[in-house]
């Protein structure tokens, strides 16, 4: 054979050009097809629909809140003392009874509204509770019972974390309705499951004890851990729940160290 009959790998024959150009078109396509022509799995983890959640797991959280300010001292919540905790009830009874057993794959604007009025009443109680209690740590009337400061703080800082979890979930890419929808273009907090596959079952989606989660370690640690906020609202309010952590333990604990000394 020679040298001018050899095959050239550095000049392809011109089936193996259109073969390599075929392929790079399909590519090309499949990148620039709207969102509805993709399958399942071309889409991004965000995009792709998943089964709805159930409420259990935010309406215990929910108890836990509204039992934390019925024990919190009188003088620490907006009078009548019983108003609030009453509301939450109330609201939270309409949102089981709308969701009994079913998980929420339908997008309803009341519902919305509600669970957002809802998340709304737990911070504003909380939030009154954390600024009465700061005033009077700075005031020095808060008293020398460094047992009740803590019990008072860490009720706070307990109900401070499930408030801002509830907005999280709430408000990250839509809602738990439009999530299981994928209708989001982008996702508001990236969690890990979302961003590699194999290390999470085929169509997982974050749910409310996800959420709770990044409000506990955000809480905790002052900063995000492994979920990264991407969107603005998610850093502002990332950075408004370590600001009332941070102020609420330095103070609280400050106080109940002085106490005990």
């Amino acid at each position: 054979m020679t040298t001018d009959d050899a095959p050239n790998p550095q000049h392809p024959d011109p089936e193996h050009w259109s073969e390599i150009l075929h392929i790079r078109l399909e590519r090309i396509e499949g990148l620039l097809a709207p969102a509805e022509q993709q399958s399942e799995s071309e889409r991004p983890a965000w995009q792709r629909h998943t089964r709805g959640e159930q409420r259990w797991a935010v309406m215990a959280a929910l108890l836990v809140a509204v039992w934390v300010q019925w024990a919190l001292p009188e003088r620490l919540s907006i009078h009548p003392h019983w108003l609030l905790p009453a509301l939450e009830l109330v609201m939270m009874a309409a949102l089981w009874v709308a969701h009994p057993h079913r998980r929420i794959e339908y997008h309803s604007r009341p519902l919305r509204a509600l669970g957002l009025l809802l998340a709304a009443a737990v911070s504003l109680a909380n939030g009154w509770s954390a600024v009465i209690l700061v005033r009077d740590l700075l005031h020095g009337t808060e008293g020398s019972n460094a047992a009740a400061l803590l019990t008072t703080g860490g009720g706070i800082w307990l109900t401070n974390i499930i408030a801002f979890s509830l907005w999280y979930w709430e408000w990250d890419r839509g809602g738990p309705a439009a999530r299981a929808l994928g209708t989001h273009q982008h996702p508001d907090f990236l969690f890990p499951q979302m961003q590699q596959e194999g290390i999470a079952p085929e169509g997982w989606e974050p749910q409310y004890m996800d959420y709770l989660y990044v409000a506990l370690t955000n809480a905790t640690a002052f900063s995000p851990t492994d979920t990264m906020p991407l969107s603005r609202w998610a850093k502002l309010l990332m950075s408004a729940q370590s600001t009332v952590s941070l102020l609420t333990l330095a103070l609280v604990v400050a106080r109940a160290v002085g106490a005990l000394q």
